[in-house]
């Protein structure tokens, strides 16, 4: 006779592991936010150049503004994150006009040695090692974090089948599960773009910072984000909350799991708090989404496929094809 599951023990590090995420997304979304609203110096400066706070801090990036930060310039994507980033000045300004009030050696303004310097960066290739460096924290972070969650659940002897995970059944974890899976990423990856050119129409804030941030500028960088980054990312974040938060806890305290696919779906929302509010909102419902599906063909597999796929399509079409819906 098996052991009884310790199923307290287990939705203890769950809960753990859920607060440790929720922490450090608050703190990659102060960072964004940081990144695009500038220092008071910097905005100021802006306002001297004739730019309103929409156009240098890039956020909201809504409607028309979205489709002007995205159109082709003649510039790579990492050139264009570069601008975004640290600023860059328009293509008039001078460099070296001899208006400059410092004493900088290159007869520069604050904000054109921001650009230089950036220009500099990127020539030496420093900006395609902080994104790749990027890509590994975010693979090993949630890998970790996913791992803890299978060994709490191997040790508290938890039932594959309550993390959806039921062996020999197909629809669970065989071709049939993969089938559904991919019907269910395409429509959701149509119903998020969607959403986001309502948010677009109606001036909601939607940040694409940390999207941007992983986008990688080579074949190699491509490879390991969609081989092996997303992955991760998604088999984590469905592991947690679905797997856990919805099938663990439901086989476990008896709770029903749409009210539980509820408490995921929030939680999920909060953790992509980077994304903006508009983020957050369309988060909501692709978890909501993710979750419900998740009940309905108590697989995991089902769900970590329709994940990826939603965010594979996402980086593809907006960071690879540089595509904009609106």
């Amino acid at each position: 006779m098996p052991p009884a599951p310790k199923y307290p023990s287990f939705a203890a590090v769950t809960m753990l592991v859920l607060g440790l995420l929720i922490v450090l997304a608050r703190a990659s979304q102060a960072m964004f936010e940081g990144e695009e609203t500038g220092e008071d110096g910097e905005s100021a400066d802006a306002e001297s150049r004739g730019e309103t706070p929409e156009s240098q801090s890039g956020v909201p990036a809504t409607g028309a503004a979205r489709v002007e930060r995205h159109r082709d310039t003649g510039r790579t994507r990492a050139e264009r994150r570069t601008a975004d980033v640290l600023g860059e000045v328009s293509d008039d300004d001078s460099w070296n006009d001899g208006t400059s009030d410092d004493d900088s050696p290159w007869g520069e303004n604050e904000a054109e040695t921001d650009a230089r310097r950036a220009r500099d960066r990127y020539e030496d290739g420093e900006l395609e090692f902080s994104t790749g460096a990027l890509l590994v924290n975010v693979a090993l972070s949630q890998g970790v974090f996913g791992a803890a969650i299978v060994g709490a659940a191997w040790l508290a002897d938890v039932p594959p089948v309550a993390l959806g995970v039921a062996s020999g059944d197909p629809w669970s974890v065989g071709a049939p599960a993969v089938g559904v899976g991919v019907v269910l990423g395409l429509a959701l990856y149509a119903a998020n773009e969607l959403s986001s050119v309502v948010l677009d129409a109606t001036g909601v804030e939607y940040s694409e910072g940390l999207r941007e941030s992983l986008a990688p500028d080579t074949l190699r960088g491509w490879v390991v984000l969609l081989g092996v980054v997303l992955p991760v990312i998604a088999g984590f974040e469905e592991l947690l909350f679905r797997a856990a938060l919805v099938g663990a806890f439901a086989a476990g305290f008896g709770v029903s799991p749409w009210l539980l696919a509820v408490f995921s779906t929030v939680a999920f929302a909060i953790g992509h708090g980077a994304q903006g509010p508009g983020g957050v909102a369309v988060t909501g419902l692709l978890g909501f989404a993710l979750a419900a599906a998740f009940v309905l063909t108590e697989s995991l597999l089902v769900v970590v496929v329709a994940h990826y796929l939603v965010n594979a399509l996402e980086f593809g079409v907006h960071e690879g094809l540089d595509i904009e819906w609106t």
